[in-house]
């Protein structure tokens, strides 16, 4: 884009754009990067504060917090301006990973993960509502490649460093997994320093008004089902009274928020929103994608650890393949929505490669070649890539300029939704059916070969479920047959996040191509709802 052209069209000039890209860039790699760096060391974290009880409580924390403040943040950043707000979400961050790495007992980080998390969500929603604000959608597959790469990287990166950090008993004089913490502080000052430099104020003054009965009831619904579907479900069983309980009572404060949004004058998700044909389609996509993604390639680096024997740190470098997916796809689709205008096809083409990159993960067996994993990686990587961005933009360029905050927040809180559920549901029905299959495998060589069983306690088998080297006690046919019991469960996951990523492709099948804005269009529209918000 030449200068006089990003003049006209009142669009910033490529320059600018990659200034603020920067900065948002890093913003979104410390919130992304921490929900990938703390998993790999989480364990001997909290065995640091004997608090394994609590090892959940670590993760959901920063999942609740997250989660549930990303439509808020969406609202608050259409009335307050982006700039103020992400800098207010990156603050936050910073003064979460410094007390977290800071902790003392479990109480403390378990308090300073929910601090962190609360700055997360406002650093996932807002980086694409800026990059929304600033380019067309027509000009925005551009950058899209940049944001692709950044999810790849912390998938990657992020298992590594922590697997460096908690192999450290100390780095500096200061206990190795507190680093994990503590890295986030120099990248979240850098991105306050490129983000002041580069970022500038919206001159748009609108009405300040914030529907608080709505946000409460909103962040104690998703509270309630994040608790029951993340906590009490794995834990005590999913049809226990207290999880039904809890899920019951996230039933009930969802239709009070409904009730309450249709009537509110400025509510915080706006119930209109979901008669654009466009915004519905993509936050279903949003879900789906959450759900099939994560619950599926959670499973990826627990299949290399346990049943190909690599360490957390090889075991991260293996997914490089699936980092490679996202980002090519990610620039190659983004180029062509720009050159073309169409972007349809790219989701329809993308969950379409994911679901068979998927069910190819169920003939995995105890003996797969890497490069055949790799392949797998790639194709659920170009899936993603195909479609996580492309149905932001759709959506960007489907709602009205006063709404392109908490519609985009909305999708990324739809997707952390779906993650959720995904990582829960998904964990606990590989749990369940590993039970299953190792009762059935035992069972079997029982009978065939009584000899193998010499030594595999009760208390041994009862170690598996935390610990999984215990493996190596065990006779070589009785390790045979738990590796394959292993196998088995994880073809349940695999085969069972197919056909949730098939609907998804169902769904992008019926999503409109609407032609996307030019600049000049866009920068119509911004000063169309200038005019309508000065008050």
């Amino acid at each position: 884009m030449s200068q006089d052209t990003a003049t006209q069209t009142g669009q910033p000039t490529h320059k600018e754009i990659m200034g603020v890209l920067a900065g948002l860039m890093v913003g979104m790699l410390l919130a992304a990067l921490d929900q990938t760096i703390v998993s790999t060391a989480l364990k001997s974290i909290v065995e640091t504060f004997n608090g394994l009880s609590h090892y959940t409580w670590v993760v959901t924390a920063y999942l609740l917090t997250s989660t549930a403040s990303t439509p808020l943040y969406g609202k608050i950043s259409d009335l307050y301006g982006r700039k103020r707000v992400f800098q207010f979400a990156v603050i936050t961050f910073l003064i979460g990973s410094f007390l977290a790495g800071a902790s003392q007992n479990m109480f403390q980080l378990i308090a300073f993960r929910a601090i962190q998390g609360l700055g997360a969500g406002g650093l996932m929603a807002l980086t694409f509502v800026i990059i929304g604000d600033l380019v067309s959608p027509r000009d925005r597959g551009k950058y899209q490649g940049y944001f692709g790469g950044v999810w790849g990287l912390s998938a990657v990166a992020g298992p590594l460093l922590g697997g460096f950090f908690s192999d450290h008993a100390t780095i500096f004089g200061i206990a190795g997994w507190r680093w994990i913490f503590y890295i986030n502080l120099p990248f979240g000052i850098l991105a306050l320093v490129l983000t002041s430099a580069s970022l500038h104020h919206s001159n748009v003054k609108r009405r300040h008004s914030i529907d608080y009965s709505g946000a409460l009831l909103m962040v104690s619904a998703v509270t309630a089902l994040l608790i029951g579907i993340s906590v009490y479900g794995p834990e005590a069983g999913w049809l226990s009274s207290k999880t039904l309980a809890t899920l019951g009572l996230s039933v009930v404060l969802t239709v009070v928020f409904l009730m309450q949004e249709m009537r509110a004058a400025e509510p915080i998700l706006p119930l209109e929103l979901f008669k654009n044909h466009t915004f519905s389609i993509t936050s279903g996509m949003a879900f789906i994608i959450g759900a099939g993604m994560f619950g599926a390639i959670i499973m990826l680096p627990l299949y290399l650890q346990v049943v190909q024997g690599n360490s957390a740190t090889i075991a991260g470098l293996k997914l490089i393949p699936f980092m490679l997916g996202i980002v090519s796809m990610s620039i190659f689709s983004g180029k062509q929505i720009s050159k073309h205008g169409h972007y349809k096809r790219f989701p329809i083409v993308g969950l379409a490669i994911m679901t068979i990159g998927i069910l190819m993960l169920s003939t995995l067996n105890e003996t797969t070649p890497y490069w055949r994993l790799s392949i797998y990686a790639v194709l659920i990587g170009f899936g993603l890539g195909l479609s996580m961005q492309t149905i932001v933009i759709a959506l960007q360029n489907s709602v009205e300029m006063k709404d392109m905050g908490i519609s985009t927040s909305a999708n990324t809180f739809f997707r952390s939704i779906g993650s959720t559920i995904g990582v829960a549901l998904f964990g606990s029905l590989y749990a369940s059916r590993l039970k299953v299959n190792l009762e059935k495998e035992v069972t079997s060589l029982a009978t065939s070969n009584p000899a193998a069983l010499v030594g595999a306690t009760p208390e041994k088998f009862a170690q598996l479920k935390n610990n999984t080297s215990v493996i190596k006690e065990f006779s070589p046919d009785l390790q045979h047959a738990i590796y394959h019991a292993f196998v088995q469960s994880f073809h349940v996951v695999f085969l069972a996040a197919a056909p949730l990523t098939a609907i998804g492709f169902v769904l992008a099948l019926f999503l409109r191509e609407v032609p996307l804005r030019t600049g000049a269009e866009m920068q119509a529209a911004k000063e169309e709802a200038a005019g309508e918000s000065i008050g």
